[in-house]
């Protein structure tokens, strides 16, 4: 995939830094990477109901 330089201002600089210190991660880049597979997983989860709270449904007829 082509990579795509991006301009970052400071606030979004340093979320990056932060998850790269946080993650033990080398770049900027990484962080970014980092971030949106674990964007990605909580989606997924989201869509496919792991970790959704259970009801017990009532099947009786109003």
């Amino acid at each position: 995939m082509p990579e795509q330089p991006m301009e970052l201002d400071q606030q979004a600089a340093a979320v990056l830094d932060a998850v790269r210190e946080q993650q033990g991660l080398e770049t900027r880049e990484q962080a970014a990477e980092w971030l949106l597979r674990r964007r990605i997983r909580r989606g997924a989860q989201g869509l496919t109901g792991r970790g959704r709270a259970l009801y017990e449904v009532d099947r009786r007829e109003t």
